[in-house]
């Protein structure tokens, strides 16, 4: 497998209301440039971002936003987390990423998924119908995008025949980085795995463990299509944020805007909502990894190793939080739990 990386993912979270915190998009997108920066500066492998198309979070261009940051960065890789595929263009999105790519001297990434939520489908005018057949599509042009300069494709239901046309400009990488991800589909996981394409795996409930038949799963499919074990790699996301001081400040902090946020998704998608009790239960043992640097440090070590993953990637804040508290989180991250895991793994 290849080693082991380490990076944070944002939706950029603005807030869903006063009571529980919100701040302008310029605010927020202001706060993820410092981010960035900052992520870069302590050494941390990634910074991707979800493309959004809601009220609620200030990241409806990713690759836009990672472009301001490129110039200020030089060691992180800068992607999305994801790009909703299915309703992109995807000669559109390699041309994106490929200048993403020369601007940052090869650092781009593309994580390309079919997206936790449905607005991006009617906006673009997308038939929800479609869901499956749309992704599939745009995943393998994109794909022949990537690999042929001058592309010939045959068309489909979603996308337009082509023959030998030049798609410019090309990525400063020989091959621009597409991995797959997925919030527990087997169909997709065994999708990636043929491919040869890295996985990550979006944990939002439940034991995080509860995850390993599904890397289980993309290991045999990866290695029964022949492709090589050293090129391997397998992600997991989770939410969280750290602190050095008594957490007990922090993960009650936390609770108004995670509540808030899950609640507005809640009410559109007729979920019942959990109480304090359940939001406790998940810090404790579930997948909201907030808490001491110590503690967070030693759940991240241990669910590498219980996954057999190795690509780690903390969404911090996942609900907004003020913008101290996750620089302070970036930092411990980056100068405390990853030297220290490293050092365990090795």
């Amino acid at each position: 497998m290849k080693p082991y990386t380490f990076g944070i993912v944002t939706f950029l979270e603005s807030g869903v209301d006063e009571q529980s915190g919100k701040i302008s998009h310029k605010q927020r997108l202001d706060n993820a440039i410092e981010e960035i920066v900052l992520a870069d500066r302590v050494g941390l492998d990634y910074y991707g971002i979800g493309e959004h198309h809601r009220s609620d979070y200030a990241a409806s261009s990713p690759q836009m936003i990672l472009s301001a940051a490129a110039k200020l960065t030089s060691h992180i890789h800068l992607g999305s987390a994801v790009t909703v595929l299915s309703s992109s263009d995807p000669v559109r999105i390699y041309e994106e990423f490929a200048t993403l790519d020369l601007l940052s001297n090869g650092r781009a990434e593309i994580m390309a998924g079919r997206g936790s939520f449905i607005e991006s489908y009617p906006l673009f005018g997308y038939d929800l119908n479609d869901y499956q057949t749309l992704f599939t599509e745009k995943l393998d042009m994109l794909l022949a995008v990537r690999d042929q300069e001058k592309l010939t494709w045959p068309g489909g239901k979603h996308t337009p025949k082509l023959d030998q046309v030049g798609i410019y400009p090309r990525s400063y990488q020989k091959q621009l980085k597409v991995s797959i991800a997925v919030g527990g589909t087997q169909s997709s996981v065994v999708r990636a795995a043929k491919l040869g394409l890295p996985l990550v795996l979006a944990i939002l409930g439940g034991s995080p463990l509860r995850f390993k038949p599904f890397v289980d799963l993309y290991k045999h499919f990866y290695l029964e299509a022949g492709h090589d074990p050293k090129d391997m790699e397998i992600g997991v996301a989770i939410h969280g944020i750290v602190t050095d001081e008594n957490p007990d400040d922090l993960i009650e902090r936390y609770f108004a805007p995670h509540h808030a946020s899950f609640a507005k998704i809640g009410s559109e998608r007729g979920w019942n909502m959990g109480h304090k009790k359940e939001y406790l239960q998940k810090v404790k043992d579930g997948p909201l990894f907030i808490g001491h640097v110590d503690d967070i440090e030693d759940r991240i070590y241990e669910l590498l190793v219980g996954l057999g993953a190795n690509r780690f990637l903390l969404q911090i804040p996942g609900s907004l939080m003020p913008h101290e508290d996750t620089m302070k989180s970036i930092r411990l991250y980056g100068e405390r739990i990853v030297p220290n895991i490293k050092k365990r793994l090795s």
